[in-house]
C-alpha cells in the first residue's frame, strides 16, 4: 500500500511535465537497483533500466521471488517509457450469438453442451444484426462478437452475419470469433486457416480476439480444455491472420491448476510470435473466476497475485505494445489498480452486453460503464484518458473534456 501511495504521489508531481517525469524514472529504478539484494533480481531490474529483454528463467524468476513493490516499480516504469500517462479505452459492445458448445471446458461457468441447447440462447442472424442497428446514431466504433462453438452455426451462417452487419454500418470495425470457434468453423468446412480467414476478411471481418488461448501447455491444457484446438492450433491462426494483414489480440488464462512455469511458457510462444509477426495489438490476462462451473473447488487468485500477473507480464512481453485489464473480470476498482502495474488499457463501454464474465462470478454482474465512467475512473489514477479505435488510433484526447456524448 505504501508503494500505491507513493506512485500516485508521483503521478501528481509529474503528471504534465515529461522532463521531470524521466527524471523520476531514472532516480526511482536506480533506487531499486541499489537497494535489491538478490543477484537476479538486481539483473533483472538492470535490464529494464537499459531496456533490455529478459530471459524465460528471468522472468520465472519474478513469479518465483518478485515481491508486488518490485515487480510493479519496474512494471510502471515500462508503462510510462512506453506511454507515459496515457490509459485506453474504447466505445464498444459484444454480440454473443449463442451459448450453446460442443465443448465442455472445466472452468467455463458460460456455455451449455448441445444435448442441453434447450436451456441456452441461440441468436438468429436478424436478431443479431437488430442488436447492431440499437446502436444506430451512437459513437460506438466496435462490436466484438464471441460465444459458444453452435455445430449449427457454420462458416456459411458467420459470413452472412458479418456481411450484414457490415452492409449496415460499414464503419463499425468488426473483431469476431476465438481461434477455437474458427478451428471448429474450418475443420468442419474443410478449409485451411488461410482459406477460411480470407473468406471471413472478404466478407467484412477485420480482426481476432485473443480468448481461447487459456493456456498452451499440453499437459495443463488436457486438465482444463482437452477437447479443444491445442496452443499449437491457436497459434496457428493467429499467425495466419496477420500474414493476411489482420491484427488480433492475446490473452492467458491465469489462476487455476497452471503453475509459473506453464504461464512462462505461455509467454514466451506469444512473444516468438510477435517477433516473427507483430500482429498483436494487446495482452489481456484473464483471471479463472471459480463460480458455477467444474473447477469451483479451486480458491482464486488473490489481488496481490493478480497484480503481480500484469506487472510482471509487462516487463516480459517487450514487443506486446499494449497492456489490458478487462475490467467486466476484475471489477472497476481492480482494474483502475492495475494502471499502477503496467496496464495502459481498461477495455471499453461494454453496455451490459456480455456474460461470459458475471456467470462466473465476476463483481461485474451488469458490466456497463458509460463514457464518463470510463474517463473518471483513468483521471482518478492520475492517468490521461484516451479514447481509442480497435487499432489503437487515437479518437478523442478527454484529459480537458468536461462533456460527454
Amino acid at each position: 500500500m505504501e508503494y500505491l501511495i507513493s506512485m500516485t504521489k508521483t503521478h501528481d508531481l509529474k503528471f504534465n511535465n515529461c522532463k521531470f517525469a524521466k527524471k523520476v524514472m531514472s532516480d526511482t529504478i536506480n533506487m531499486l537497483i541499489d537497494a535489491t539484494a538478490d543477484p537476479i533480481l538486481k539483473g533483472i531490474a538492470e535490464k529494464v533500466k537499459h531496456n533490455t529483454r529478459i530471459t524465460d528463467e528471468e522472468c520465472l524468476q519474478l513469479f518465483e521471488k518478485g515481491e508486488l513493490s518490485f515487480v510493479g516499480t519496474l512494471a510502471n516504469i515500462i508503462r510510462e517509457r512506453l506511454h507515459g500517462d496515457v490509459t485506453y479505452f474504447n466505445r464498444n459492445f459484444h454480440i454473443e450469438p449463442t451459448n450453446v458448445c460442443v465443448f465442455s471446458c472445466k472452468f467455463c461457468s458460460y456455455s451449455m453442451l448441445y444435448a442441453h441447447k434447450e436451456e441456452g440462447w441461440e441468436l438468429s442472424i436478424d436478431q443479431m444484426v437488430d442488436i447492431v442497428k440499437s446502436y444506430d446514431n451512437k459513437p460506438i466504433t466496435e462490436v466484438h462478437i464471441v460465444g459458444g462453438v453452435h455445430p449449427k452455426m457454420n462458416m456459411a451462417y458467420f459470413i452472412e452475419l458479418i456481411q450484414k452487419i457490415r452492409a449496415h454500418r460499414p464503419d463499425l470495425h468488426i473483431k469476431a470469433f476465438t481461434a477455437v470457434e474458427l478451428d471448429y468453423m474450418f475443420r468442419k468446412a474443410k478449409l485451411s486457416a488461410e482459406e477460411g480467414l480470407q473468406q471471413l476478411k472478404a466478407a467484412g471481418l477485420q480482426s481476432l480476439p485473443g480468448g481461447g488461448a487459456e493456456i498452451f501447455h499440453p499437459a495443463i491444457r488436457e486438465i482444463i480444455a482437452g477437447d479443444k484446438v491445442s496452443g499449437e492450433g491457436w497459434l496457428k491462426i493467429h499467425e495466419t491472420a496477420h500474414k493476411l494483414g489482420m491484427h488480433s489480440n492475446a490473452t492467458m488464462l491465469y489462476g487455476h491448476v497452471e503453475k509459473f512455469e506453464h504461464r512462462v511458457d505461455h509467454m514466451s510462444k506469444l512473444r516468438a510470435l510477435q517477433d516473427k509477426t507483430k500482429g498483436f495489438n494487446t495482452f489481456i490476462p484473464l483471471k479463472f473466476r471459480n463460480a458455477n462451473n467444474d473447477m469451483s473447488y479451486l480458491e482464486e487468485s488473490t489481488i496481490t497475485e493478480d497484480m503481480r500477473l500484469y506487472a510482471i507480464a509487462r516487463i516480459y512481453l517487450d514487443n506486446f505494445p499494449h497492456l489490458k485489464a478487462y475490467w467486466p473480470m476484475l471489477g472497476r476498482q481492480n482494474a483502475q489498480l492495475t494502471l499502477s502495474f503496467g496496464v495502459n488499457d481498461i477495455d471499453g463501454t461494454i453496455d451490459d452486453s456480455t456474460k461470459i464474465y458475471s456467470m462466473a462470478g465476476s463483481e461485474e454482474q451488469t458490466p456497463t460503464m458509460s463514457t464518463e465512467d470510463l474517463v473518471n475512473l483513468i483521471k482518478q489514477s492520475k492517468r490521461k484518458p484516451i479514447e481509442r479505435d480497435t487499432l489503437y488510433n487515437v479518437i478523442t484526447d478527454y484529459s480537458e473534456v468536461t462533456v460527454f456524448n
